[in-house]
């Protein structure tokens, strides 16, 4: 099934609640994952690709991991890249940003 039309953009403010209630939850210890752009960018730039999807899985550790793949216009995973091994906050994080507070 095709992703129907939508707006994903949110304000800062929303952002940083759904941060705010993911940390009080005590969900993980781990509260984002960063990705070098160029990789997203490869990702991103495959044949095909329309969108990007977000994968939650754990390492052998019981770490989180986010796994990145393209889609396609009929919603299917493109297989040819794909990303983890992420940068995690802790401790690559932005001490200033709301989304981290």
């Amino acid at each position: 099934m095709a992703l129907p039309a939508r707006d994903h953009r949110i304000s800062l403010a929303d952002a940083a609640a759904l941060t705010k209630s993911y940390r009080a939850a005590k969900a993980s210890e781990e509260k984002a994952g960063a990705f070098h752009r160029d990789q997203v960018l490869e990702l991103l730039n495959q044949p095909g690709c329309v969108g990007l999807r977000i994968y939650h899985g754990h390492q052998a550790d019981g770490k989180p991991a986010l796994l990145l793949t393209g889609i396609d216009k009929g919603d299917k995973d493109l297989t040819g890249t794909i990303l983890e091994r992420h940068f995690p906050c802790p401790p690559y994080c932005d001490p200033d940003s709301s989304l981290n507070g």
